[in-house]
């Protein structure tokens, strides 16, 4: 990891800058095969998977045997942990529920607002290196407690044509409604645009790679909503000197292990924590089982001292980091100052992974930059709110004048009309 000391602030965006990965033909292949999905539907679907995952699948739909079968591949302390997980996760989402209060704007004018469910959702839940089916329960789970008729989830199968169990579990405890063995640009495909087996929804969610990523963003041009845009994964420490170098390292340690192009972050005012930081991560680095993805993604990452807490919290907000972890005894003191995050963590006992998987909140978080303009995964991202408005006819008289002055400045007489032929106008 480099130590950077007191970077000056005209600095700063070079010193935060995100790894940035070749971009060459992605789209291209990206849209190649979104088009064969859309016009071959399964008979494409499968020939992707054959070619991206090394399967030959006579059916990407998951069968309830192999759900079943999956729940006693399990232990018993696995299934424990994912139930436990999943409880304080649908405590956190169901606080959120929408309570819409009718608001009389004038005499005889009220305005209110209804929260409804999107009745068909898709989650792209990845494979490949992790398989990360607390995803699922991060996903589905607001969809539930939201109402949403139809979940409809997709993951990449093994080489032996079977979905991880633990994936399998987690969709059966979070309520999915049907599952597919799909994975990549081509599960995109299939759910924005519907295939034989997989129906047509109307919002993505789900991490994935940047051919995913990518994918994800071309859909939502073409009449399909995506969650958050979203890139490799990041954190950033936030620590003064009383932070322990130990917890700080296994901080940065467990983000660089997602991917080689993940970053973690220290922000310090002080040299000597950094310093033993950087000797920290040395020394754990080896023990890590993911320890040479990791140790690429050090190569984004970097050790920031500044000159202080201020300093710290301007540069903190310029990053504008998907996990932000206050290392501190005065975390709340210094959370105040935070404006562009996506996810908080509190304190010496509040590792990143706790929100990862079981605290109870949201681990779908706007990456790069993006939690300066969008908030996480919450309840909110799984319903619509629709408004209404009920006028009387004295409740028109009230505010029909002003109706149909702004009408006429507008040009828009056939507004204006609107309200005046109710209003009786005999010039209407």
């Amino acid at each position: 990891m480099e130590l950077i000391t007191y970077p000056n602030p005209v600095q700063w965006a070079e010193v935060v800058k995100r790894p940035v990965k070749g971009q060459a033909d992605l789209t291209e292949t990206v849209c190649d095969i979104l088009r064969h999905i859309q016009e071959e539907g399964d008979r494409a679907l499968l020939a992707y998977e054959e070619c991206f995952d090394k399967v030959k699948l006579i059916t990407p739909v998951v069968s309830q045997e192999e759900i079943d079968e999956a729940e006693n591949l399990l232990s018993d302390e696995l299934k424990d942990s994912i139930r436990l997980a999943a409880n304080n996760i649908a405590a956190f989402h169901g606080a959120q529920r929408f309570i819409g209060e009718k608001v009389s704007t004038q005499p005889g004018v009220t305005c209110w607002q209804k929260a409804v469910p999107i009745e068909r959702v898709g989650l792209y839940i990845p494979g490949g290196t992790a398989p990360l089916f607390s995803t699922v329960l991060m996903l589905a789970i607001p969809a539930r407690i939201a109402g949403c008729h139809e979940i409809v989830l997709c993951t990449p199968p093994g080489r032996d044509g079977k979905v991880n169990p633990a994936t399998l579990f987690a969709a059966r405890v979070a309520g999915v409604n049907s599952i597919f063995k799909a994975g990549g640009v081509q599960a995109i495909g299939a759910m924005a645009y519907g295939t034989e087996s997989i129906p047509r929804v109307y919002k993505i969610f789900g991490p994935g790679n940047q051919y995913v990523t990518a994918a994800k963003q071309w859909v939502s041009l073409h009449g399909v909503a995506i969650d958050l845009p979203a890139g490799p994964s990041e954190v950033e420490v936030l620590a003064d000197d009383s932070a322990n170098p130990v917890f700080v390292a296994s901080d940065l340690l467990s983000q660089a292990e997602h991917g080689i192009d993940s970053q973690a972050l220290l922000i310090t005012t002080s040299v000597a924590l950094a310093e033993k930081v950087k000797n920290e991560v040395e020394r754990q680095l080896p023990l890590l089982s993911r320890k040479e993805i990791a140790s690429h993604s050090l190569d984004n990452s970097k050790l920031i001292v500044v000159r202080d807490m201020q300093e710290a919290i301007a540069l903190t907000n310029e990053y504008a980091p998907e996990h932000l972890i206050i290392e501190s005894n005065e975390p709340h003191v210094l959370a105040s100052g935070v404006v562009n995050a996506g996810s908080v963590f509190l304190g010496h006992y509040a590792p990143e992974s706790a929100g990862d998987y079981a605290s109870g909140t949201n681990h779908t978080l706007p990456t790069n930059g993006y939690a300066k303009a969008y908030s996480g995964v919450c309840l909110d991202s799984f319903v619509r709110k629709i408004t209404f408005q009920e006028i009387t006819q004295a409740g028109l008289q009230t505010i029909g004048p002003a109706i149909e002055c702004m009408a006429s400045a507008e040009g828009l007489d056939g507004h204006r009309r609107a309200v005046s032929l109710r209003l009786g106008r005999t010039d209407a």
